[in-house]
């Protein structure tokens, strides 16, 4: 009982400390992963396997953390280690394909293509940021997206607040739809083994369908701005060419193809039985070997906090999942809804909607990771459903507000330094019934798909 309470303590802090955001998630993690080795597992329980078992680093040296087919498979509890070595290695080919122009001359491209029109500039936009999104951190791209925006509204006279923000948006519902999309996805799709295919057969099918409504949403809700905006008189000529972005032809090249062979290996890789965490190391390895004396800079510009970020987040975790808080709460799921489906997946995705508008979605998704598995226990109870239920409420919650997602809090900060404010009414006016939309398409689609 007393470990108990001290985990769930831990957790609460924890959380209202990333939400506060006065100290870096980062530290703030790692201190209460500390914590609770030393006073929960040392102290209340003296237990050293719960220690071992959380840290969980024998796991990088079994055959089934690299290759699955005829293996045991990935270790599920603990450190994640094979979430945190992926992002390392995408973190490490995005680096080196932002280093070659390979986003900005994308963009422009893009632009180029629809002739630089404003309408179709924001349609455009919104579906490239879904689908880089799919296969790329959404963080890095809104962060080339803003950007890029920003400089197209400048030549082209508009206001690039309504792009920004569907962009955003956009980029958090191309997450959903592939393991790889979102940090919860790649949590849930390597603590639960799901492959590349399990999520884009899935999720991706509701993302796909809300992405077409989505798309209608934004345009009405900004077809006044996007109207003015192209009956302003602008000398096509005198932009710059998409050709001027590539900073290296060699480099963009070599990156173009690293992160081809990234898709087709995640793609393929319940097939081969590569792991993800195999996936993440060999493409790191080959954009490092390929970056040649850039290779330490391209080290230097990965961010290291946010691996540690994960590292205290799922020793934190850890706690409630080894003084069996986790299993008494899916208990409590279970009992509200009676054994329902319908209800435990209406329950897992609205709840997962809301807290992930206000809180990192990627503390909450890992924290229910083992609920999940507790009710899929239950006679009748599919555990398939309810992950698509979690991954849907957690990746699309993380839309409705300015701090639901870091994809949301870097776009905004994008266009602050640009001089184009995007404050809490002003994002959630648009941004709020849009999450509504797709929670509700998401519920519905789990309901007659599956239920």
């Amino acid at each position: 009982m007393v470990a108990q309470v001290l985990a769930v303590v831990i957790f609460v802090a924890m959380f209202l400390l990333i939400v506060i955001d006065k100290i870096e998630r980062h530290i703030v993690t790692l201190a209460c992963g500390l914590l609770t080795m030393v006073l929960v597992f040392g102290v209340a329980m003296q237990s050293m396997t719960a220690v071992l078992e959380t840290l969980n680093v024998r796991s990088i040296f079994t055959l089934g953390f690299w290759y699955t087919a005829g293996s045991e498979g990935e270790s599920t509890s603990g450190i994640n280690w094979a979430t945190i070595i992926f992002i390392l290695g995408m973190m490490v080919m995005v680096e080196g394909m932002a280093k070659a122009g390979f986003f900005r001359w994308l963009c422009m491209k893009l632009a180029k293509l629809v002739n630089y029109k404003p309408v179709p500039l924001f349609i455009t936009f919104m579906i490239m940021s879904a689908l880089l999104a799919m296969f790329i951190d959404s963080i890095t791209v809104i962060l080339f997206l803003a950007a890029v925006t920003v400089e197209l509204a400048n030549l082209l006279k508009f206001d690039p607040i309504p792009m920004i923000i569907s962009e955003i948006f956009c980029a958090n519902l191309g997450g959903s739809a592939t393991m790889c999309g979102d940090p919860p996805n790649i949590i849930i799709g390597t603590s639960l083994e799901y492959s590349f295919a399990d999520f884009l057969t899935n999720t991706g099918v509701i993302a796909g369908i809300s992405l077409i409504v989505v798309i209608f949403y934004f345009y009405f809700v900004y077809r006044k701005q996007m109207a003015s905006a192209s009956s302003a008189n602008i000398d096509i000529s005198s932009l710059p060419e998409p050709k001027e972005a590539i900073t290296n032809k060699r480099d963009f090249v070599i990156s173009s193809i690293i992160f081809g062979c990234a898709v087709v290996l995640l793609v393929s890789h319940s097939q081969t039985g590569l792991t993800v965490a195999f996936i993440g190391t060999v493409i790191a390895i080959i954009t490092l070997i390929t970056a040649g004396k850039y290779a330490l800079e391209l080290l230097k510009k990965v961010d290291y906090k946010t691996l540690l970020f994960f590292v205290g987040l799922f020793m934190v975790v850890g706690g409630l999942e080894q003084t069996k808080v986790l299993e008494k709460i899916a208990a409590f799921i279970g009992d509200v809804s009676g054994g329902d489906i319908k209800l435990m997946v209406a329950i897992i995705i609205w709840i997962s909607a809301i807290a992930s508008a206000f809180v990192d979605n990627i503390p909450f998704a890992a924290t229910m990771i083992p609920v999940v598995k507790s009710l899929a226990m239950m006679p009748g109870v599919s555990q398939d459903t309810l992950v698509w239920a979690l991954s849907m409420g957690t990746d699309i919650g993380g839309s409705a507000t300015p701090i639901g997602a870091s994809a949301n809090v870097v776009g905004i900060s994008v266009a602050a330094k640009n001089g184009h404010m995007i404050g809490w009414g002003k994002y959630c006016k648009a941004a709020a019934p849009a999450t509504i939309i797709v929670v509700l398409i998401s519920m519905l689609v789990i309901f007659v798909r599956y239920c």
